[in-house]
């Protein structure tokens, strides 16, 4: 390929105030689908990327190498059939004629088009060279697909300079540049024609300015227009800044948190020239809470709280990401200081006038609140969980006392000012109120930790207040939500059912870390029992019992979602065909996939299948065994080999030892082998059939017990 008109090609999209927490996807996008369209045109030269750039006013892409005029491309265009195309005479007949022109193609002459048989008939073909896209036409064509193909949270329409015309986008937008090279492409959009005008920082370089080629984009606008283009060197200049200046202030950006890259990601698309000022703030309002103070700090205002390193206590400084490079930032400093009080100053009030009323006080202000209209208030459904919490503290043997507390007090924030100002800290106002009402620790723990995604640490004596409510409030919110029919459906969970389905199962996976159940023993609390247990709760007929199932398979469903993607599908499928205790889930894998290295696995996993399908297709599978009918040595032996490994087998499944015991049942291999080599199953003796139908099923239990094996058969 000629690189004579190669050039680099920058493309410039100058608007109002983009969303900030959509503008990185904004950017990639936009260069990413302008590079697609463009190289499927031909008119990108080499392999090199386009480079996205994206501001809060302007979205942009570069690429290094773009050809002013596509190269030539061989076609080869079926037209149709030739008695279709040509008369008697082998003259084009008007249909021909028609499609010539319809393809652009009336110049060819008819006598030279192809001939060609699909082995039916004969085909008319048009073979020639078609001229390669004008860079024009072909970023015309990929700026309108860029634009239309946007991944835009929310459509703006807005009226253009003529007063007439509208048009719809994101934001509205001012100015369009497209340059290749030194030359600018003739392209428009949104109302736009493109030329060479850019437009720097709004105060710090108002006056706009030309771009003479393409290449000179990143540091012109930096020096110039005082914009650094690049999302991600920008993030990583803050980040930078971040870093050094809680670095000088002995401090921590609390890097822990996830809050912080996110708050990161968003400062970087609200500014074009970023510069880290430190403010601070009275040393008293850090009586208040400290999650009051960060949340209104990062959420209301986005500055960076700053802890003490070694304790990750909140101190009284803050960073300021500010988009204004001065000499003096005195101004900038005292005025977000004096921005930031009013709201600390009310996070102090709304914790100061919260602490005069006792939570428990603040129960009944709950009958008030309604969490669903077909569910009840929210004082109905704390009943509900209470009433779960005691059964799940007796089924554990855990105090019954503090699971009932914490169960009451769960929702009594929700009628809290902190709480009505800040809905995020439902449960952590909660404990904080709790402790300072000198409720048992576990409690305000409970409280803390009820809202969580998932539970993290085995559960204790110091955590198992806290676990119940944490289940309790699950089942529930499972029950009451997929009873009333608003079940899950394809990418919609408002309601957030399956991640309370998967904090369900890290509820039970870290109940038995902790020792309250063991794989040993199914137990009395499985998932089934709890449901029950749940709906019961319910006034009668308010829920229908039809849906308990449906909600057990779905959270079998998201178990097995997480659990294959540490292990191979067909272990798992195995394991939970069975519907086995959620708690003994995870050994049973372990187990399925040790047994799965064994050289008698795949034998038996096979035989497993051969059997369930036999038993599948049996009139009758449950007649009792009749030993006297057991007249061929194969039978005699599998009979024998049943009866000598059934005991051990099922002491090590009760033991919990499920390894153990499929290693047991490996031992049965040469005996089945032989069985099915020697023996007619269907037997044309009805007693003989039915016989050998029944020691298969004896056999199929004593397989199964840990796993549906069939499922492990190739």
């Amino acid at each position: 390929m000629s690189q004579a008109n190669t050039a680099p090609l920058l493309v410039e999209l100058f608007t109002e105030e983009l969303p900030p927490k959509a503008l990185r996807r904004l950017g990639i996008a936009f260069a990413e689908r302008l590079e697609a369209e463009l190289r499927q045109a031909g008119l990108v030269a080499g392999d090199a990327a386009a480079t996205p750039y994206a501001t809060p006013r302007r979205l942009g892409a570069f690429l290094p190498a773009v050809l002013a005029q596509a190269p030539d491309r061989e076609f080869s265009e079926k037209l149709m059939p030739v008695k279709i195309g040509l008369d008697a005479n082998g003259a084009a007949t008007p249909a021909l004629l028609k499609k010539l022109a319809a393809k652009g193609l009336e110049h060819l002459d008819v006598a030279a088009l192809a001939r060609e048989s699909d082995g039916k008939q004969e085909y008319l073909v048009a073979n020639g060279k078609a001229a390669g896209a004008a860079l024009a036409h072909g970023l015309q064509q990929a700026l309108d697909a860029a634009l239309t193909h946007l991944p835009i949270p929310k459509v703006m329409r807005y009226q253009l300079a003529d007063g007439v015309t509208s048009v719809k986008f994101v934001r509205p937008a001012h100015g369009l540049v497209a340059l290749h090279g030194s030359d600018i492409v003739p392209v428009q959009a949104l109302g736009l024609q493109a030329g060479r005008q850019l437009h720097g920082h709004r105060f710090l370089a108002p006056e706009p300015f030309d771009l003479p080629a393409a290449g000179d984009y990143v540091a012109l606008m930096a020096e110039n227009g005082k914009v650094l283009v690049s999302f991600d060197e920008r993030r990583a200049l803050i980040d930078g800044q971040l870093r050094d200046q809680a670095a000088r202030l002995n401090a921590s950006l609390g890097d822990e948190d996830p809050e912080v890259a996110a708050l990161l990601e968003e400062v970087t698309a609200l500014v074009e020239y970023p510069v880290v000022y430190v403010g601070e703030f009275e040393e008293r309002f850090l009586a208040v809470p400290q999650e009051c103070l960060i949340l209104t700090m990062r959420l209301n205002q986005k500055y960076f709280p700053l802890f003490h390193p070694e304790s990750g206590k909140l101190t009284h400084r803050f960073l300021i990401v500010s988009n204004m490079l001065t000499q003096d930032p005195r101004h900038i400093v005292e005025g977000n200081q004096r921005v930031v009080r009013p709201r600390l100053a009310d996070a102090e009030f709304f914790f100061q006038t919260d602490r005069k009323t006792p939570l428990a006080a603040r129960v009944p202000q709950l009958e008030s609140i309604v969490y669903h209209n077909k569910l009840g208030t929210q004082l109905e459904r704390v009943e509900r969980v209470r009433t779960l919490s005691r059964w799940l503290a007796e089924t554990l043997g855990a105090p019954v006392a503090d699971a009932d507390r914490a169960a009451l007090l769960a929702k009594a924030d929700l009628t809290t000012n902190m709480v009505g100002e800040f809905p995020e800290l439902q449960g952590v106002m909660g404990a904080y109120y709790a402790e300072g009402d000198g409720e048992p620790a576990t409690v305000a723990r409970a409280l803390r930790e009820q809202y969580r995604i998932r539970l993290e640490q085995p559960v204790s004596a110091d955590n198992v207040a806290a676990a119940i409510l944490f289940i309790a409030d699950r089942v529930e919110t499972l029950v009451g939500i997929w009873g009333i029919g608003l079940a899950p459906t394809g990418e919609r969970d408002p309601f957030g059912l399956r991640r309370a389905a998967q904090g369900l199962i890290s509820a039970f996976e870290q109940l038995t870390a902790g020792g309250w159940l063991s794989v040993r023993e199914s137990g009395a609390l499985t998932l089934g029992a709890l449901l029950r247990q749940s709906l019961e709760s319910f006034p009668a007929d308010r829920i229908p019992a039809s849906v308990l199932p449906e909600i057990e398979t779905f959270v079998y469903e998201r178990l097995r979602n997480q659990l294959t993607q540490e292990h191979d599908r067909s272990v798992v499928d195995a394991v939970l065909a069975t519907h086995p205790p959620l708690h003994q889930v995870g050994a049973r894998v372990a187990a399925v996939a040790q047994f799965t290295q064994l050289p008698e696995a795949a034998s038996l996993a096979a035989a497993n299948k051969r059997i369930g399908n036999l038993l599948k297709k049996a009139e009758r599978a449950d007649t009792p065994l009749n030993p006297a009918l057991l007249t061929e040595p194969a039978e005699q032996a599998l009979a024998s080999t049943i009866d000598a490994l059934s005991d051990p087998v099922a002491k090590q499944f009760a033991a919990g030892d499920f390894a153990a015991a499929l290693s047991t049942l490996a031992q049965a291999r040469a005996a089945v082998d032989t069985f099915f080599n020697d023996i007619m199953v269907m037997a044309d003796d009805p007693a003989v059939r039915a016989n050998r139908l029944a020691l298969l099923a004896r056999l199929h239990n004593l397989m199964n017990q840990v796993a549906d094996l069939s499922r492990l058969a190739q």
